[in-house]
């Protein structure tokens, strides 16, 4: 197989596509390029192609998975999942993962306790929160250590109710708050006692 062409300026992953003969197409990183001095009119043997894609395959993976993790918390189970999704090769994608994690670019245990910080700090209830985790993939294993010191949401839910709660009092409309903090993650439990502490707090006024 020959090089037909290499292009003189690289995508917006810094990769350049690289034509062979027989119409195959690549877009391989510069280091890719270098490594197996890939110029016009290079051949190629059938050994020396296959190699050259396990090798853009693997730093195509390894670069991919650092801009995942450099741009969202996420977790080794997600973390793959992204880069299959993204088109990556499912083994050169775990072995990314692998990569990563290696480099303690990756950590689960980590990541869940940023994730549960982050739900608190959006004033999330525990069932949220876990839910969050469950969607990052976060093995479970992780889950009670994570959640531990999880604050108290009594303040949260009442300055979401403050905040939404039409002065009417019209019922649907509270229903529709209501729903909207379940939704968040709060038990309704939590939620009625914050209700009838407003409620309170009004006829005291």
């Amino acid at each position: 197989m020959t090089c037909e062409s290499v292009s003189p300026s690289p995508d917006r992953a810094g990769r350049y596509y690289v034509r062979f003969s027989g119409g195959a197409a690549l877009r391989l990183y510069a280091q890719t390029v270098a490594e197996f001095a890939l110029a016009p009119g290079r051949e190629l043997t059938e050994a020396e192609y296959a190699q050259l894609r396990q090798t853009a395959g693997e730093l195509s993976a390894k670069n991919r998975a650092v801009r995942i993790v450099a741009a969202a918390d996420v977790s080794r189970r997600d973390l793959e999942r992204r880069l299959v999704q993204k088109g990556e090769d499912p083994d050169q994608a775990r072995q990314a993962v692998a990569w990563m994690a290696d480099l303690d670019l990756v950590d689960d245990r980590e990541v869940a306790k940023r994730l549960a910080a982050r739900c608190a700090a959006k004033g999330y209830g525990l069932t949220r929160a876990r839910q969050v985790l469950y969607e990052k993939q976060i093995p479970k294993a992780y889950w009670d250590e994570a959640l531990a010191d999880y604050p108290d949401q009594n303040e949260a839910i009442e300055n979401y109710l403050r905040a939404h709660l039409s002065e009417d009092g019209d019922p649907k409309a509270t229903q529709r708050v209501v729903n909207a903090l379940l939704r968040r993650g709060h038990s309704y439990g939590d939620i009625r006692r914050a209700l009838a502490a407003l409620d309170a707090e009004t006829e005291n006024l």
